[in-house]
């Protein structure tokens, strides 16, 4: 149950709509109770099973008195009235009554919808906002498509399994500490005889869940790897066609697969176990009460008469419904449980990339950035070591190095994606840690290798992450990054869909794009990761005209293989296992005949 308490923390803003629904709850219960067990004995006297009492005791806050009473009463309205016509009027009563007892059910339950929605809302947006936070060293680490199966199968999971069982959490639990306290009013003995034998069946159930719980966990991770598996496969299909892997990848998505149906199997007769378990239980628990009761009914001296019997059975037989729905919820919820495990898993993750409670705020960039001592490792191998780097205001410095060297790392740190072990990296004098990382980002612009777009139209990929941009400083960023012409060519010009990833564009067209989101932003620093590595020859020509155009007046720091399109750098830097190693123009590292000229030779050559 403590997952089921995980979760209720989320109902906190909606404390309002939970004590309604817990008030029309206790109304509803009180009509049940009373449609129900007042007028048993009613008929008994309608039906002559039962004598009219002629004279009614002193009235006394007394369980006798008040049912004395009540039967004398009812019976003088008896006599007076005749049996049709009190029939009619019983019957007016006590639909009346069921009226009262299902609005108020319902009433209930329309409150509790915006409990139950709102809190897996507000769990879908938490999950959503903490994948944002996340540093990407979390992402390195776990499939892609484990986490789209905690957002959704887990969520979605929670809600089947656990907030619909908010209902029979808030509902049932009022109705049977009410039947249970008239229960006890009407025959204390047999009451504590009835809740000795609740809690054995209730161990019973118990055991049951927690095997449950263990399927479901299983369950939830196989289906983690299935969309993982999927993803996969949308992603390199292009692979899998080209190396005649459809069968391969085929057979090992059918293992998969077969596993998880194996696994649900179990899980759902393990659940379905717990309808037809809690019947027969309560079938044995009726029969015992009845037992007992009659023996107490036919014992001399009194313990229990026949009417009050009768009416402790009829309500006992409404307690029945409630108890068995509490079950059938345990059940739900130790199934749900499982996916609360997961996704506190993921809420719980700590943020490495922390921002300072007294951050500072930098909204420009004046001379300098420094690197000074910086150390850096992913796991115990060190990726950068002790690098000593100053990039001075509208310089362009390129990183160059071979593959592994620890170059797009050096710029990772930069954005604060990863934080340095070792040293510090500094904005005009000021530890980037100390920053606000919005304002950190705000001053940078990136463009890298992989072009990411997303499944929109043409404006608002590039204006993406910015409000109340005009359609002129849109097409005017597209004409730095010369993209407007082809732009223009498309169906609906900027408000074209571009598709998912812009696959209806070319690379080059979808770098330009790029280009051009980081002209619109207008940042003072500039990151290019290989920006045009994988882009053919016109595209490059394209592309790097566009890259020009938008470090004019910038500091830039870009990352290259193509020794070619750095030679205008004011200072190359080479990178070789994690150490800088030569620093210089492009004339200047040429001579030195070190691992620069090596590379531009290799490059040559080719």
């Amino acid at each position: 149950m403590k997952s089921f308490f995980k979760i209720l923390r989320y109902a906190g803003p909606y404390w309002v709509y939970a004590m309604l629904n817990v008030i029309f709850n206790i109304l509803a219960v009180l009509f049940s109770l009373a449609s129900f067990g007042l007028f048993i004995p009613v008929l008994q006297m309608l039906f002559h099973q039962m004598e009219i009492p002629h004279f009614a005791p002193a009235m006394r806050l007394e369980i006798n008195a008040i049912k004395d009473n009540f039967y004398f009463y009812t019976g003088q309205m008896l006599e007076k009235y005749g049996n049709e016509k009190m029939l009619i009027y019983i019957g007016i009563v006590i639909i009346v009554l069921y009226f009262l007892k299902n609005l108020f059910r319902y009433l209930a339950m329309y409150f509790l919808a915006v409990v139950r929605n709102g809190v897996v809302k507000d769990l879908r947006n938490d999950l959503y906002l903490k994948i944002l936070i996340l540093p990407l060293s979390y992402f390195n680490e776990k499939r892609k498509g484990d986490i789209i199966a905690r957002m959704t199968n887990d969520v979605q999971e929670v809600e089947w399994s656990i907030m619909s069982s908010l209902e029979m959490a808030f509902r049932d639990p009022i109705t049977i500490i009410t039947y249970l306290v008239t229960l006890f009013i009407i025959s204390p003995s047999l009451t504590v005889f009835v809740l000795v034998l609740l809690p054995i069946s209730g161990f019973i159930i118990g055991r049951i869940g927690k095997s449950l719980k263990r399927t479901s966990d299983k369950g939830q991770l196989r289906m983690g790897i299935i969309l993982s598996m999927i993803e996969e496969t949308i992603s390199g299909l292009r692979i899998i066609k080209a190396f005649n892997a459809i069968d391969f990848a085929n057979k090992r998505f059918q293992q998969t697969n077969n596993d998880y149906n194996r696994l649900m199997i179990r899980l759902y007769r393990k659940r379905d176990l717990a309808s037809p378990l809690s019947e027969f239980l309560s079938a044995c628990v009726v029969t015992i009460v009845l037992w007992y009761g009659g023996k107490l009914v036919f014992t001399p001296g009194n313990f229990l008469d026949a009417a009050a019997f009768l009416v402790y059975l009829g309500i006992f037989s409404q307690l029945m419904p409630p108890a068995k729905a509490i079950t059938q919820a345990y059940y739900n919820i130790q199934k749900g449980a499982a996916s609360v495990e997961r996704i506190e898993h993921v809420l719980s993750e700590p943020e490495v990339i922390e921002e300072r409670t007294d951050a500072l705020h930098k909204h420009d960039f004046s001379h300098e950035i420094a690197y000074r001592n910086v150390s850096f490792s992913y796991v115990k191998e060190p990726v950068l070591k002790q690098i000593d780097l100053v990039i001075e205001k509208g310089k362009t410095i390129a990183v160059v190095g071979p593959s592994g060297g620890g170059k797009s790392t050096l710029v990772d740190l930069l954005p604060r994606f990863y934080d340095c072990l070792g040293g510090g990296i500094f904005i005009d004098g000021i530890d980037i840690r100390d920053l606000r990382i919005n304002d950190l980002r705000g001053l940078m612009g990136i463009v890298s290798q992989e072009t990411i777009l997303f499944n929109d139209t043409v404006f608002n990929n590039i204006a993406f992450g910015m409000d109340n941009v005009g359609e002129e400083a849109v097409i005017a960023a597209a004409k730095v990054a010369n993209a407007h012409e082809f732009i223009e060519r498309m169906p609906l010009g900027y408000y074209t869909n571009i598709g998912d990833r812009g696959t209806k564009l070319s690379g080059g067209q979808r770098q330009r794009l790029s280009i051009a989101r980081a002209v619109l932003k207008n940042p003072p620093i500039l990151i290019l990761d290989e920006a045009t590595s994988a882009l053919d020859t016109e595209s490059e020509r394209l592309v790097q005209q566009a890259l020009e155009n938008l470090m004019r007046n910038r500091t830039s720091v870009v990352i290259a293989h193509r020794l070619s399109t750095i030679q205008f750098a004011d200072e190359i830097i080479v990178l070789h296992s994690g150490e800088l190693v030569e620093r210089g123009t492009h004339n200047d590292l040429l001579g030195r005949n070190g691992v620069y000229r090596k590379l531009y030779e290799l490059q040559s050559f080719v």
